[in-house]
């Protein structure tokens, strides 16, 4: 299942795509997706990740996972996740983010708040 994500943030607009994890969370995160796209308001974490309210909840297929640059986390059944550096957690992983290096990211998402439009790639 591959996604488009559409970041807006200070360092413009970026077109991203991913491709979603085989597991409960990531196709109710699809199914969510065929009704429409889904724009996230996303602030910056602990300088490793962008995080925002999904608006819903998804359920959980939560594990100790470490993330890397790329990841899409569903924390807590009902936030987005974009992960720009590692953190280690319980975490559901939702997809990753295809062919950008972490790097290439961290330029993407910028340093303040950004706005991700996720929508099935077409």
């Amino acid at each position: 299942m591959k996604i488009s994500i559409q970041v807006t943030s200070d360092s413009g607009s970026h077109k991203l795509s991913a491709t979603l994890a085989d597991n409960s969370s990531a196709a109710a995160f699809y199914e969510l997706l065929k009704k429409g796209h889904v724009a996230i308001k996303m602030r910056d974490y602990g300088n490793f990740e962008k995080v925002g309210p999904l608006g819903t909840s998804l359920p959980r297929n939560d594990t100790q996972i470490t993330t890397t640059a790329g990841d899409i986390i569903l924390y807590q059944g009902n936030q987005i996740t974009i992960y720009y550096d590692t953190n280690s957690w319980n975490f559901t992983r939702l997809g990753k983010v295809d062919g950008v290096t972490q790097a290439e990211l961290k330029k993407i998402l910028g340093k303040g708040d950004v706005t991700a439009v996720f929508e099935i790639l077409k």
